[in-house]
């Protein structure tokens, strides 16, 4: 009898080894665990990350894993659910799921995939080889899974609440050492607890961060439930209403095992700025006119952004409001990332506030603003910008490879680390010398015996250690 495809997937789990792993791919996990550090630490800062860990730590547990930054220890799942939700914050994290030859589908895999990594490693006391050939694994899951089932960015669901899910117990499913037939349930357990609505960004709220974070905790809680010998079904992931059938209406199966074992796919966007990869075209274009031209906001007359129909139909295209949930709101705003660039040539942690985006200077910068969704529908990543002066001179730049991208835009080590560092003095209660630290651990992570040591560097503010 022919396997399942939930079988040749969980068979291939099992047999997961570091020492199989291409050298790229844990170059490029290592990039991930180091940019989805510093987005936790920065995360602590962002609005309603105080009330989520003062939830999360009362709700009191077993003293497993750490919320970083805080000092609280709490059930792996627990703190699972709290760094994703923290890293999530700024829509700073790794994105774009890629696949053969370099094709990109839009994906928020590492918000999970580390956050369940981190919790269940220092849980377990794994080592650093143990948490890149998990998370390695975990990621190439979901990212095959994503291409499968296809994913429109404006068609309503949120796949960092279904794809990651599975992503998510693969890799703490290999972190608790499962067998195949314990990964096998751990995925069909998930299954029962994939959902996700893009309402939560359309509408700007600070729901957006719940899927990739419910996706960790229950990943991190279908694992620990599979282990105690509770069962899914048959064929969790090709079945007759298994996850290809509920998630698409087209799925592509073989999407999932080409290549299986030789190629791991992943998120191969690093952001460069706080803002949605559906807003970087546009603001990319915009960093690269002021560059270039040297353009003071005040010879400003008039700018115009071109993308395409679905982009500017989209939340990113919308008028800017502040809204009540103001770091939302410029997260997920063409306009707002591109007045921003065009007043300080660049946007950063430190603009998303209520004071800058009630700025009056910023408010006029915006009635300056045009989106016009003149270019090809498959253009989803190109924008072009044009800027009038006072002067009469015009400037117009396109962007087709937006800035961040592994394959065709990479950013360099040193900006990589920049962002790190920026990220880690964001939180404010951390100690220079701790950004140090981790980057020599993440480093040479494959080193290092005992996960624990890294969450210790991340786990109380300075003046408590």
């Amino acid at each position: 009898m022919d396997k399942t495809l939930t079988a040749v997937l969980t068979d291939h789990l099992a047999a997961a080894d570091f020492k199989s792993l291409p050298s790229e791919a844990i170059d490029r996990a290592k990039t991930r665990v180091l940019d989805a550090l510093g987005l936790i630490a920065a995360g602590t800062q962002a609005e309603g990350s105080s009330s989520l860990i003062d939830l999360v730590t009362g709700w009191g547990g077993r003293p497993e894993s750490t919320v970083l930054t805080t000092g609280a220890k709490v059930p792996a799942m627990h703190a699972a659910l709290a760094n994703a939700a923290l890293m999530r914050s700024y829509d700073f994290e790794p994105v774009g799921a890629d696949h053969a030859e370099g094709v990109q589908i839009p994906s928020h895999i590492t918000g999970t995939t580390v956050s369940v990594a981190l919790a269940v490693a220092e849980a377990r006391r794994r080592s650093g080889r143990d948490l890149l050939t998990a998370l390695i694994y975990g990621d190439d899951l979901a990212a095959r899974l994503g291409h499968a089932t296809g994913f429109d960015v404006y068609g309503g669901g949120d796949n960092t609440g279904t794809i990651n899910a599975l992503g998510g117990v693969a890799t703490a499913g290999l972190l608790m050492g499962h067998d195949a037939a314990t990964l096998h349930h751990g995925l069909g357990l998930v299954i029962n607890q994939v959902s996700g609505t893009i309402d939560n960004i359309n509408d700007k709220t600070l729901a957006f961060k719940l899927p990739i974070s419910l996706s960790a905790r229950n990943a991190v809680f279908s694992a620990e439930l599979a282990a105690t010998g509770f069962r899914g079904p048959h064929d969790p992931i090709g079945g007759r209403f298994g996850f290809l059938a509920q998630w698409s209406t087209t799925p592509q199966p073989e999407k999932i095992t080409e290549g299986l074992g030789q190629e791991f796919y992943a998120d191969a966007v690093i952001k460069p700025w706080p803002t949605c990869r559906a807003s970087q075209a546009s603001l990319d274009a915009t960093v690269q006119l002021v560059e270039a031209y040297r353009i003071a906001p005040d010879n400003l007359e008039r700018i115009q952004i071109f993308v395409n129909p679905q982009t500017k139909a989209g939340f990113v295209g919308q008028e800017f409001t502040v809204g009540s949930c103001p770091e939302v709101s410029g997260a997920f705003s063409i306009r707002f990332a591109v007045a921003t660039a065009l007043m300080y040539g660049t946007v950063g942690l430190q603009h998303m506030n209520e004071a800058h985006m009630r700025d009056p200077a910023l408010q006029r910068m915006l009635e300056k603003i045009e989106i016009i969704g003149s270019l090809p529908r498959e253009q989803a990543q190109t924008a072009e910008v044009e800027v009038r002066l006072t002067s009469g001179d015009r400037h117009r730049i396109r962007v087709d490879r937006v800035l961040g991208d592994i394959h065709f835009a990479p950013l360099n080590r040193e900006r990589i680390e920049a962002k790190f560092r920026s990220n880690i003095a964001w939180n404010g209660t951390l100690e220079d010398s701790v950004a140090d630290h981790v980057l020599e651990l993440v480093h040479h992570l494959e080193k290092l015996e005992d996960m624990s040591e890294l969450a210790a560097l991340l786990a109380e503010p300075a003046g408590q250690r």
